[in-house]
């Protein structure tokens, strides 16, 4: 018998402590652990899986040993590319919860012309989140108008 699976995209973490981290995600983002598979020396992982926001984030500990002698942390690799968004209701307050828990401010929250209220950080280990709460409806046209406006 087939398992039904439900199609979905979930981010893949990886770090430089994932004990650490996991304790961060549930600080600054509520995360629920669902789960987490110790690697054989028992101090890194292999496998965690947490709930962000409604969603699967899963995450693992850095084993270059793995791939090449090379880390794969944002850290090791100079930052990185990617930023996770979360739309929340009442971003003001989970943004401040999430720099108490120790993100630093990337971009501050501001009221953007696309009509989010919205901005970034960085966790502690790298990885960049961004936060956004829809304040007002704008059209495809006022949103093309202000792209053209110059900054």
């Amino acid at each position: 018998m087939a398992i039904e699976v439900q199609p979905s995209v979930s981010p893949m973490l990886t770090v430089s402590d994932g004990a650490a981290a996991i304790d961060f995600y549930v600080k600054a983002f509520d995360a629920e652990e669902l789960g987490r598979v110790p690697g054989p020396d028992g101090k890194r992982l292999y496998h965690a899986a947490l709930r962000i926001n409604g969603a699967m984030v899963m995450l693992n500990d850095d084993f270059p040993e793995m791939a090449d002698g090379k880390s794969s942390t944002p850290e090791a690799l100079g930052g990185t590319p990617v930023t996770i968004h979360l739309t929340v209701n009442d971003v003001d307050k989970k943004f401040q919860k999430a720099v108490d828990a120790g993100a630093t401010v990337v971009m501050p929250l501001e009221d953007m012309f696309w009509g989010d209220r919205y901005g970034e950080l960085q966790d502690p280990f790298g990885h960049r989140w961004s936060m956004g709460q829809p304040v007002r409806e704008v059209s495809d046209e006022e949103i093309a108008e202000a792209i053209k406006q110059p900054q």
